[in-house]
């Protein structure tokens, strides 16, 4: 099984990139899990034509002792789909769904059970604090990816990720596999995003268009692999789904 953290700041289009991935994956006849880390619960809306399901923080608020199957529901192509949640706005550590959501699962041995090639975990990426770095932190997720635009606050927060993994690298922790450079249009903003991946030692894994096609199939509650299956976005994820599969070797960034 390959564990699989995907970071990137609120509204990059991390969600949208990693659906997207995960779709690609089981179209390709992998067993997938998609595990939101965001407090929104909202990572699996398009696995599930645009239908939120309970988080795991959810199910726990009302009743002390949760079956993990209850907080696992299919999607598109049989992905499991599970959201970890997190508290109401202004109470709590938003952090704190992730470490709870990844212990119910461990405990029940729900991995094993469920046979899994992919386990893929969409992380919110602006605050490595300490329950959003758990994937990172505890090496639970082998391999990390960071979805970055060319904005400054898009590469600021993903530097800030790569000063997460450096920290923990030594003890453990999960190591960068690479950026996924996404609504790139221009040259200029391949340049920047370049020049950013050279300056940290790291790799741009795939270059992901701005598209129409990824609205008019979020509009619709669904992945652009499912609602544009034949449309040049979608084999642009197929290709980005092909390359993290295959990847095999990260490394602590610089």
């Amino acid at each position: 099984m390959k564990q699989i953290a995907i970071y990137g700041k609120g509204g990059i289009g991390k969600s949208t990139t990693t659906s997207n991935i995960s779709a690609a994956l089981v179209e390709a006849g992998y067993k997938v899990m998609q595990f939101g880390c965001d407090p929104k619960a909202d990572s699996t809306n398009t696995l599930r034509g645009g239908e939120y399901i309970p988080s795991v923080l959810d199910l726990l608020a009302e009743r002390r002792r949760v079956d993990a199957h209850e907080a696992i529901f299919q999607g598109f192509g049989g992905i499991y789909c599970v959201e970890a949640g997190g508290p109401a706005p202004g109470v709590g550590c938003a952090g704190r769904g992730i470490i709870t959501a990844v212990e119910l699962l461990k405990q029940q041995q729900i991995f094993e059970e469920l046979d899994l090639d992919f386990v893929i975990y969409d992380v919110l990426g602006d605050v490595v604090c300490g329950g959003f770095a758990v994937p990172v932190r505890e090496g639970i997720a082998e391999h990390v990816f960071t979805v970055s635009s060319a904005d400054f606050m898009a590469i600021y927060a993903a530097n800030n990720l790569f000063r997460g993994i450096e920290k923990y690298s030594n003890s453990g922790g999960a190591l960068l596999g690479g950026i996924i450079a996404n609504s790139m249009n221009t040259d200029f903003q391949r340049a920047i995003i370049d020049d950013f991946a050279e300056r940290t030692q790291t790799q741009i894994v795939q270059y992901v268009p701005r598209s129409i096609t990824v609205t008019q199939a979020e509009l619709k509650g669904k992945t652009t692999i499912e609602a544009a299956p034949d449309s040049p976005q979608a084999d642009v994820y197929r290709e980005l789904a092909r390359r993290i599969a295959a990847h095999t070797e990260s490394k602590v960034p610089t």
